[in-house]
This record gives structure tokens, C-alpha cells and sequence, in this order.
């Protein structure tokens, strides 16, 4: 990314070190011991001495050819087959697949758990997240049974890893793609609608967008080159001017990318951005990014990390460079499980799940349960009050009040159908498979002189549901609980 001088609100200094101070109590964060020298903080700019007079030939001289790197991919898939699976979820303009390793302990499985994503060489021309991807997998791979947090994360998360979106740009050491496209900037906008056509875009672009339709991801990061910072939306403003624009997520955005910054060895030391995060459109607009769209068409909170102040550096600084974001990386996926606000929606009527929607009293955003067990995945700043509302269409809405703590939450809730003005229940996707003879027998002894005696019914039949809810005991174990304690509300 071309460095732009970033811009610094004063007014956003206290939410910023609030959000960092949070996110510093929450996560883990590099030993000490691994670095005793914190006070060069451009120092990942020559990791290694004798990089400055690289000639273009031996540019990619130690990175992963394209084949290489499918190699190292099904190589992993067959080595780790117990908690990985590999999949393509399309292919570029050249015709290489887009493979994408996915890490769980039951891979391909749908389950109540959030779906997290990185994607990386999304510009040709930046491909250290290409290798971090690959030394991310071997890492969950070797330890998932002995160290915590990737035991956490491979049991409660399912990840995706696409190490590469632009694997003809990589081989012809370009930005854009085999057509010198920009794929950050080939997705829908939500300010300027030239790019509106889908299948007048680029296949790659084509293949996220089927990919998030696929799956509903809770949670993302891409990953580039050229800086040092994290950066989260709105990327573009209305009138492409620089300044900063939030999203109605501001605060969850600002407290994911803190957690990426102080994870790192030297991010949040940034001398050009404020605990090493920034917003993007502050920083410099764009339009047709990534970022934005995932947030606004798949309800997916994605962040983009800069992870490297020089584009392509020499491949000997790839293992210092993994050093420097491993924590980063994991406390980022672990940010689903451990924060926010999590759960299912039910029907009182028989228990059924129901894909409704979760909504914050406040926040002009709206999160989908999922359509098979109706879970929710709710990302939120700790330390805050939120009243947090279920809907559903024939279904009566709940809200609750919860304060959030510095660990997630588990809440359910249990919708009661609708009832109309005359009494009669509101049909749903799941109720009433009366056929037509019956329905209008049913509305003759309405309309009829029967009235009163229905009014009694309905009566009678509220007081024996109230009676079987008090008894009613609701018992929801399918979530796991090796996340750590976590409160459960039931409402």
C-alpha cells in the first residue's frame, strides 16, 4: 500500500487507549524474553542487513512458487487430514485453483461455532501473507494438542486460510491481477456504483463473494504489505475526501485491530499511527475494497493488516516476520470466542432453532443467525452496556439489557409466536400445514356466532402455555465450554 501521512483526531485519543488497554487484559501477548530490544520501531523495515541493492531477478528468490505453495497445501492437508480439510473455491484468470485450508477439529462440519477467514497476496506484488498463512496452519497443526490457545482455537473456531487470492499477479510480480485489475478495489461500493455487475468482474472476485455466500463468516483479516498498521472501516467517504469515517461498529472495529496491534512486537509503537491502528478512510479513501464489502453484504468484520513496512523483503526475514505476527494472528481468531456476545434463537413452541436476527439498541447493524441451528455471533467492545434485540418474522421480538465483561457471553432466546388483534396465530415458515377446506371452515366459525367462545379458548390455552413454560426446562449443550468460564443467559 502507498504510505499516505495518517491522520490523528484528537477527539479519538481516549476511545483508542481505552480500546488498547482492553485489548492488552484480554489477550496474550509475545514473551518478553523472545525480544529485548523494543526501541527501534521501524526496525521490520531491514530486518536483515545487505537487503537494500535487490535486483527484480531474485525478487521472489525463497518464496513459494504457485506450485510450490499448492504443493505445501495438499502436503499439509495429508499431514494434519484430522483437523484440516482442503478445498478451491474457484480459480484465477490463469486458471490456478484457490485453495483454501480450513482448520477444525470437525472440518467441514456445520456447528455452532464462528467461521473466521484470512486471505492473503490479495496484491500480486505483497506476498508475506502467503507464507505467514502456510507457517500459521504447520504452527495449529504441531501444537493444537499442547498449547491453549491452539487448542482453543481449533476447537471452537472454524478457520479458513486462503494464502493466496492473486496468484497470477504473485508470478508476474504485480499489483493487479492477469489483468492488471486491482482486486481491492473490485467489489461493490457502497458509495459509487460503477462496479455493480458481478459477472463483469474479475474471477477471483467472483470467488470471495460465492465463498461468503457459502459460508457466513463472523470474523476476517486480510493480510498485505508496504506498512505496518491495522486498519478497519469505512475505508471510502462520500465525497472521497480523507477524514475519518466510522462505521455503526466503530468501537468493535477499533477494539479488534487493537488486539492485533498490541499482540504484535512492534505495531502499536507506530511514530505514524496511533497504537499502530487506523481507520481507513482517515488514513486514504478507496473504493471497491474488500473490507467494507464484507462488512456491509456478509455481515463479516474484516480488518486489513499491514504486516510488513517493506512490500517483498528478502525470504530469510519470513520466519522473523512470522515471529513478530504469530500472537497477533492467533489472539485475532481467538477474539470470536473470547469476546462478544454469543448464542441461539429458539421457538417457545416446540424448541425449533430459529434464523432470525440479532440487532443492538444503538448500532444500525444487523447480524443473521445461522440458517441450520439459528446460532449468532455478536462481536462487541467489553466493558460497555449493550441491549441486545431478537427478531423474527411471525415471531414476537425480546430484547435484554446485559453488561459486557472483558470474556464472551452465551445468550439465548426464546421467541413466543405472534398473536393478532382477533386472537388467531401468525402463520411462519414453521407453523400450519392446514389444508384449504379446513382454513376456511376455520374462518366461517370465526366470522360466525361463535366469537366469544374462541375469545375463551385463546384464554385458556395462554394460561396451559404459561403453565408449560414454567416447567419447561431448557437445556442448550451444544456450545462448547473449553472457551474458559462464560456467563449464560436464557430470556
Amino acid at each position: 500500500m502507498i504510505m499516505k501521512t495518517n491522520i490523528l483526531f484528537s477527539l479519538l485519543l481516549l476511545a483508542s487507549t481505552l480500546s488498547s488497554s482492553l485489548a492488552r487484559g484480554v489477550f496474550q501477548t509475545l514473551p518478553s524474553e523472545d525480544f529485548n530490544d523494543h526501541s527501534n520501531v521501524n526496525r521490520t523495515r531491514h530486518l536483515l542487513e545487505g537487503n537494500e541493492s535487490r535486483s527484480s531477478v531474485d525478487l521472489a528468490l525463497g518464496y513459494m512458487t504457485n506450485s510450490e505453495l499448492e504443493r505445501a497445501i495438499k502436503e499439509f492437508g495429508q499431514r494434519c487430514s484430522n483437523i484440516s480439510r482442503i478445498y478451491s473455491i474457484g480459480k484465477s484468470v490463469k486458471g490456478v485453483p484457490l485453495w483454501v485450508i480450513e482448520i477444525s477439529d470437525k472440518p467441514g462440519e456445520e456447528e455452532t461455532e464462528p467461521a473466521f477467514k484470512y486471505i492473503g497476496n490479495v496484491h500480486g506484488d505483497e506476498p508475506v501473507g502467503r507464507e505467514l498463512l502456510i507457517f500459521l496452519a504447520n504452527w495449529l497443526c504441531d501444537n493444537h494438542l499442547k498449547d491453549p490457545l491452539a487448542t482453543l482455537i481449533v476447537e471452537n473456531v472454524h478457520l479458513h486460510l486462503l494464502p493466496s487470492m492473486n496468484p497470477d499477479g504473485f508470478s508476474l510480480r504485480r499489483r493487479g491481477n492477469a489483468n492488471n485489475i486491482d482486486l481491492n478495489r473490485d467489489f461493490p461500493d457502497q458509495f459509487f456504483f460503477a462496479n455493480d455487475d458481478e459477472d463483469s468482474r474479475q474471477p477471483e472476485t467472483r470467488a470471495i463473494m460465492k465463498w461468503l455466500r457459502d459460508i457466513q463468516f463472523t470474523g476476517s483479516a486480510t493480510l498485505h504489505g508496504g506498512a505496518l498498521v491495522a486498519n478497519y472501516p469505512w475505508d471510502g467517504t462520500h465525497d472521497k475526501r480523507t477524514y475519518y469515517a466510522g462505521c455503526p461498529d466503530d468501537d468493535a472495529f477499533r477494539f479488534m485491530a487493537s488486539i492485533y496491534s498490541h499482540s504484535h512486537y512492534n505495531m502499536s509503537s507506530s511514530k505514524e499511527f496511533l497504537d499502530g491502528i487506523t481507520n481507513g478512510a482517515a488514513w486514504y479513501p478507496l473504493y471497491g475494497g474488500m473490507q467494507d464489502w464484507n462488512y456491509i453484504h456478509a455481515g463479516c468484520f474484516e480488518l486489513t493488516l499491514e504486516v510488513s513496512d517493506n512490500k517483498w523483503p528478502i525470504a530469510a526475514e519470513l520466519p522473523i516476520l512470522w515471529k513478530y505476527n504469530k500472537m497477533s494472528m492467533l489472539n485475532l481468531v481467538a477474539s470470536l470466542v473470547k469476546t462478544g456476545v454469543h448464542g441461539r434463537i429458539y421457538s417457545s413452541g416446540d424448541g425449533r432453532p430459529l434464523p432470525g436476527f440479532i440487532t443492538v439498541s444503538g448500532i444500525n447493524y444487523t447480524v443473521r443467525a445461522g440458517r441450520t441451528f439459528a446460532d449468532y455471533h455478536r462481536l462487541l467492545a467489553p466493558r460497555d452496556r449493550y441491549e441486545v434485540v431478537a427478531t423474527m418474522p411471525g415471531y414476537k421480538s425480546k430484547n435484554t439489557s446485559i453488561w459486557l465483561d472483558e470474556g464472551a457471553m452465551s445468550l439465548d432466546f426464546v421467541l413466543d409466536p405472534e398473536v393478532s388483534v382477533k386472537g388467531s396465530i401468525l402463520r411462519n415458515v414453521y407453523d400450519c400445514n392446514c389444508d384449504s377446506k379446513s382454513k376456511l371452515e376455520f374462518v366461517e366459525f370465526l366470522l360466525g356466532s361463535h366469537l366469544e367462545v374462541f375469545f375463551v379458548f385463546i384464554v385458556i390455552l395462554g394460561f396451559l402455555c404459561f403453565l408449560f413454560q414454567r416447567r419447561k426446562k431448557v437445556k442448550f449443550s451444544t456450545t462448547k465450554q473449553s472457551t474458559g468460564a462464560k456467563r449464560t443467559v436464557v430470556v
